[in-house]
């Protein structure tokens, strides 16, 4: 499912120049330096290909003949491109001197021996320049020595504005010598095709997976004899075809490290996720951007053209409102299939962390349902902080799981992207972990509310709405709006500058056992009521006695249910005394 998709996408984005996907047998890659010569062969100079891009100088992506060497695949020089040590014989802090010597030697005895065959004037000149060229002179040239360590050189010859490689002649020969290749090799039925074809024994590297090799690694691959079966070796396992192999991982790569990949790629802890759909539409250009930054997108003009800023206007108002997605969008729900595919780094490998097929309409109407479920009133801003996110981005929500954001549990990306766009249940393991750092750190905030107060009306139907609800009677509700009482009474009495309040010594008692916490801090309570002046410490006394009037004795212990729910209580009524009111003092 996952390759046939993926190669039912490359002839798509074939077709669409932004993209710019190569062709079977010809790859994308990083070019920053290139040798100049004369029409004789003669060195001109050898220049920076770099291109500027955000005040920084970065490789520019040329199409050439072949794909990137796997690591160890020996001496392997690349047609009329390749880096330094094979193209000059020379690497800049270079640490296998002999090893660079070795691979110039044989890109150019590759070139010479190909000469007569090619037959082109272009060509030529570069053999004559390999030929005479001395690795020694290369220090010569200052540009090698930055440039030449971020990516790949091309051949040009004076007076010529496209590169050898693109010389007619040139191509001529390598498209004629991949047709004459494809006759030899094992054939066998493809896996995605269905068709009897020659098959790959190794598959392209995969670039742009964050974690994973730089050169790229691959999704469909075995090494070693405990992965074989039936007399299969390598990638003969899994049948598919040359030409499939190519186009899966040239839509990939697409995808992930091509120049639209902002639009289609993202990271969530160690996973990288790529996004698309099988038909152009206006939700590609906005749906990464607003799962990872939230409506933060239509303060960026420059972001979107006009018309897809309005119609993320309409989706994010019907976000708002709760109401269809879709509806103030298009006249009917898109059908239109899209994928998410979760990849993350395995050695040399790549494993699938998550793969989800839906359509578009339900995509946008479990958007939805997910920020209704997690809807939460955010926190005003105050200070130096700024104010909570309408629309919390899900790197935030799974960033509340962990102390750092290197600390996320892998296993908890993929089911919570599940979650949301599928509308099925939120991870128990995010409320847990979420639980149990609101433990260790004493901190209920923006983000840590909504993950709880999702799981809550998701997974245990509790019915918990987004702002304080005077009429809720669940005893652990009434307890976190109690303990937040007492700390505000605390906060008032002494000072709002504390070290250290009753949040920080005794909330996760309080939360977890609250039998044992409460009766001690209400008789604490009393001396900080005591130092309250007037109107205000009686409608603080009238507030206490408000919230525990439904509640008898104090429960001994609260399950993880009680304490997010205590969790939800505590932020409401911290939420209400700081929000400004006209025409009542604060309580």
């Amino acid at each position: 499912m996952i390759l046939h998709s993926l190669d039912t996408l490359y002839d798509r984005l074939r077709n669409d120049p932004a993209y710019r996907v190569a062709p079977s047998g010809y790859s994308l890659q990083k070019v920053s330096f290139k040798v100049v010569l004369t029409p004789t062969g003669t060195l001109l100079a050898i220049q920076d290909a770099r291109e500027p891009s955000r005040g920084t100088l970065r490789p520019k992506q040329i199409l050439v003949p072949g794909h990137a060497k796997s690591t160890g695949s020996g001496l392997n020089p690349c047609l009329l491109w390749d880096n330094s040590g094979y193209m000059l014989g020379y690497k800049a802090d270079d640490k296998a001197p002999q090893r660079t010597r070795q691979s110039f030697s044989a890109f150019r005895e590759k070139h010479v021996a190909l000469e007569a065959e090619i037959g082109a004037s272009a060509f030529s000149a570069l053999c004559r320049f390999l030929e005479s060229w001395d690795p020694a002179s290369a220090p010569e040239h200052p540009v090698l020595a930055d440039a030449a360590r971020t990516g790949f050189g091309v051949f040009q010859i004076q007076g010529e504005a496209r590169y050898v490689h693109d010389d007619p002649s040139v191509s001529a020969w390598w498209d004629a010598q991949r047709e004459a290749e494809s006759g030899g090799g094992e054939m066998g039925h493809c896996l995605v095709s269905g068709e009897e074809r020659l098959l790959a024994r190794l598959h392209p590297k995969i670039k742009g997976v964050a974690g994973a090799q730089s050169a790229g690694a691959a999704i469909v691959s075995f090494n070693d004899d405990a992965y074989e079966s039936y007399g299969k070796r390598q990638s003969y396992n899994a049948p598919v075809s040359k030409d499939v192999s190519v186009r899966y991982v040239t839509a990939l790569n697409a995808l992930l490290d091509g120049p639209m990949r902002r639009k289609h790629r993202f990271t969530l802890g160690d996973t990288t996720v790529a996004f698309w759909t099988e038909q152009p539409t206006w939700t590609e250009d906005i749906f990464l951007p607003f799962v990872s930054e939230g409506s933060a997108l239509l303060d960026d003009p420059a972001s979107q053209d006009e018309g897809v800023r309005q119609k993320l206007a309409s989706f994010l108002q019907a976000l708002r409102e709760g109401r269809e997605a879709y509806g103030a969008i298009e006249n009917a729900p898109d059908q239109t299939p899209f994928f998410l595919l979760g990849l993350a780094p395995n050695a040399a490998r790549i494993a699938i962390r998550f793969f989800h097929r839906g359509t578009l309409a339900e995509l946008l109407d479990n958007l939805r349902r997910h920020h209704c479920d997690i809807r939460v009133a955010p926190q005003p801003a105050a200070g130096k902080r700024a104010a909570d996110p309408e629309f919390p981005p899900v790197w935030l929500l799974l960033r509340q799981a962990a102390r750092d954001s290197k600390e996320i549990p892998p296993i908890l990306s993929g089911p919570l992207l599940r979650a949301i766009f599928t509308g099925s249940r939120y991870p128990d393991a995010l409320y847990a972990a979420v639980i149990r750092r609101i433990g260790a750190d004493a901190t209920v905030n923006y983000a840590r509310a909504c993950v709880i107060t999702g799981i809550l009306n998701r997974n245990l139907k509790k019915g918990v709405s987004m702002s304080l609800d005077l009429a809720r009677t669940d005893p652990a509700y009434r307890l976190g709006r109690l303990f937040a009482a007492l700390e505000k009474t605390q906060k008032d009495a002494l000072g709002e500058s504390l070290n250290k309040t009753i949040r920080d010594s005794f909330y996760s008692a309080a939360s977890a056992t609250p039998g044992s916490v409460f009766p001690r801090l209400l008789r604490t309570y009393q001396h900080h009521l005591a130092k309250l002046e007037g109107g205000h410490r009686v409608n603080r006394e009238k507030l206490i006695q408000e919230i525990l009037a439904p509640l008898g004795a104090f429960s001994a212990h609260l399950d993880l249910s009680g304490q997010g729910l205590f969790a939800i209580g505590y932020y409401h009524q911290t939420r209400d005394f700081y929000t400004k009111r006209e025409d009542t003092d604060a309580g």
